[in-house]
């Protein structure tokens, strides 16, 4: 797929300049437009929001509304060479945040199409980024001919590594670090969308997304009184297939879909043969003998498939009413396999048996029909007044069995074979009944008020019962009142606020929403034609009071955000941002192997803050410099005191008008008070050219 990238950035542009060469018009000219922010050349970013603006607009449905002197291939491309020293510090926790390297890259590039003729299509744009060993490149096409099609392609492949040494390390307190729950993966999504007759009031479509993940990472082996931390492989692929007509009508639309899925997970365990692993227990003794694992090899493989058909519609049914309505089936299937075979001195704790060898053998299967609905309408009865009903149910009955065997070898002439079949269900129904009012007391006034009810049922069961599992009944019950208000006190003062307090009488999760109360703020103030302000603030406070539960939820945030541009950035610009935040939760758990009770707690206190200084520096052969400085860092104090720090700088200096040269500055520094051995800091230093504008 990179061959392909680097095909379609270089070939395009070099086609276009030899059938310029090969026709009797104008030679082709870089279309004029103000070059992009130089953020958009950071090494292993995103393109700012301010590129998505400089992309040409659609081109005119009727060819003569086409200047006959506009270019007809437009764009430029970002060239660099980023350089990245170190890192010094935990290159494992530098790889899981940052995960940048060294070598040519191309760091971005869009361009247009334009055919003057309309022939295959009208207009064409190619945008592309961080090509070249980034851990996140982006890739998008989308070509269009007025009355035709409209095509849509987007693939993005990131390397995801997750590799912190304090994370799941139960033997961190005997100074061994171990992630034992790592990944060093690459995900790569594609995404096509096809549209026929655009324009028209039946519009069909055809799509097609597919996920896929491969990679290697540790895991651990769960075995009766110890576990073992292991490497293992991965690969998954979800596809998506979907097509369907949209209806479009002056007061009406619609849309009829009908799709499907397939999915499949692979994990392969091993574990080398003679090598012996002493697991998270290190050697000690569990009933007078002492547990290791010297072999594994154990993989499963899912395999599924869903089809699903789904509607929608909007109405505008009078003057002073709009409805509005979808519906979506579903019914998955599931088949799963799981095979293990492993050796060493191991333990089945219920018939207090040791063991050496074990061969264990799972198969099951699931179908998951899935139901979800929503209705809803704007009623206006009077000028100042509008009322929204929603109503909202989801349904999903899991049926599932499984049939395993187990053997199991003392390493003598003993051994014993054990059987099982079992079959469970999962039936969970949420429904949702919400109404709301809008009451503009004023032009610049606007007050709403709202009650939404929440109810539900879900139960599980396995059969036969064994140990503690066994059929288990909730329900959810969720009275919540709603309410906020609008000022407008000027053109340039916009201020609003919303509320929402809630009482449960059930819950399906000792972490979910029960009784809480949930606040937000925002002012918006113009302050001069160059100066512009923005403060939010939000809150949720959540409790469960249930003996068995006991959980606490805190949290709080309030951000300030600026620009400041005089003359309209003529000269110089800032832009910067402030934002406080604190959480707090606590919960009771039961602390093995006495069960006895415990309190878990989690606290943090954090500064996040972000600026950027861009001043144009004086002209150099007509063209204009610029130069921008700033960064951004986060400190958090609490269970987990965390500092990051990221200046940056850059700068981009256009030679003509079809070539600019830039360089960046970046220093990444990050650490931990707690666990030191984490922290890492490095520099990154990008130069490269802009060809085209």
């Amino acid at each position: 797929m990179r061959k392909l990238l680097f095909t379609l950035c270089f070939l395009v542009p070099l086609a276009a300049q030899q059938q310029t060469i090969g026709t009797a018009s104008a030679p082709v000219q870089t279309a004029p437009a103000t070059p992009a922010a130089p953020s958009q050349s950071v090494q292993g970013s995103s393109p700012s929001p301010g590129a998505a603006a400089q992309t040409p607009a659609a081109a005119p449905a009727d060819a003569s509304s086409t200047p006959s002197g506009e270019p007809w291939l437009s764009g430029w491309m970002d060239f660099g060479y980023p350089w990245v020293t170190g890192p010094g510090g935990s290159l494992d926790t530098y790889r899981t945040f940052v995960n940048l390297g060294s070598g040519p890259k191309l760091l971005g590039t869009e361009f247009t199409l334009i055919d003057p003729k309309h022939r295959l299509f009208d207009q064409m744009h190619v945008r592309a980024y961080n090509i070249g060993g980034d851990p996140y490149e982006t890739l998008h096409l989308d070509a269009r001919k007025a009355k035709t099609y409209e095509f849509n392609a987007d693939y993005r492949d990131m390397a995801y590594f997750n590799e912190l040494p304090s994370y799941a390390d139960p033997l961190m307190s005997r100074g061994i670090v171990l992630d034992q729950q790592s990944f060093d993966m690459r995900r790569r999504f594609a995404s096509f969308s096809l549209e026929l007759l655009p324009g028209n009031w039946i519009v069909p479509y055809l799509a097609f997304d597919r996920d896929s993940g491969s990679g290697t990472g540790a895991t651990t082996f769960q075995s009766d009184g110890n576990e073992y931390p292991v490497p293992n492989t991965m690969y998954d692929l979800t596809n998506l297939y979907r097509g369907g007509i949209r209806i479009e009508r002056k007061r009406f639309h619609a849309t009829l879909e009908e799709g499907g899925t397939t999915f499949k997970n692979n994990q392969d365990l091993y574990q080398t043969p003679g090598a012996t692993n002493l697991g998270t227990l290190l050697g000690a003794p569990l009933l007078g003998q002492t547990l290791d694992l010297n072999g594994l090899i154990a993989a499963y493989g899912i395999r599924g498939s869903s089809t699903y058909s789904k509607a929608l519609f909007t109405a505008s049914a009078a003057s002073w009413l709009d409805l509005y309505g979808q519906f979506l089936y579903s019914e998955p299937q599931t088949n799963v396999n799981y095979q293990q075979h492993d050796t060493g001195s191991l333990l089945l704790q219920d018939q207090v048996l040791f063991y050496t060898s074990q061969q264990y053998l799972v198969s099951a299967a699931a179908k998951l029909p899935h139901t979800t609905g929503s209705f809803g309408g704007e009623i206006r009865p009077f000028r100042r007044v509008r009322l929204i009903e929603s109503w909202m149910t989801d349904r999903l009955h899991n049926t599932g069995s499984a049939s395993s065997s187990n053997t199991l070898s003392t390493g003598s002439t003993l051994s014993a074979q054990i059987g099982g079949f079992l079959t469970s269900s999962l039936v969970t129904n949420y429904n949702q009944l919400e109404s709301d009012i809008f009451f503009e007391a004023t032009s610049r006034l606007t007050f709403h008020g709202g009650y939404r009810y929440v109810w539900g049922d879900a139960s599980d069961g396995i059969l036969p019962l064994e140990g503690l599992a066994g059929p288990e009944q909730g329900k959810l019950r969720r009275n919540v009142g709603l309410g906020g208000i609008t000022l407008r006190a000027s053109q340039k003062v916009t201020v609003s606020g919303d509320v929402e307090a809630a009482s449960s009488g059930g819950a399906y999760f000792r972490t979910s929403l029960y009784d809480y109360q949930k606040a937000r703020a925002r002012l918006r103030y113009q302050a001069t034609g160059s100066l512009s302000l923005a403060a939010d603030f939000s809150l949720l406070h959540n409790t469960n009071p249930l003996p068995a539960s006991n959980y606490v939820f805190r949290s709080y945030q309030e951000s300030l955000s600026f620009m400041w541009a005089p003359s309209a950035g003529k000269i110089w610009d800032f832009q910067g941002s402030y934002n406080r935040s604190a959480l707090r939760t606590g919960i009771g758990y039961l602390d093995p192997p006495f069960f006895s009770p415990a309190l878990s707690q989690y606290v943090d206190n954090a500064h996040t803050a972000t600026g950027l200084f861009t001043v144009k520096l004086p002209k150099y052969n007509g063209l204009t410099p610029k130069l921008s400085a700033g960064g951004s860092l986060f400190i958090s104090s609490g269970s987990r005191p965390t500092s990051y720090y990221q200046p940056t700088a850059k700068l981009f200096f256009p030679l003509n008008k079809k070539l600019s040269w830039f360089a960046e500055w970046s220093y990444y520094g990050y650490g931990e008070a707690f666990y030191l051995y984490e922290g890492f800091r490095s520099h990154l230093v990008t130069t490269g050219l802009r060809i085209g504008q």
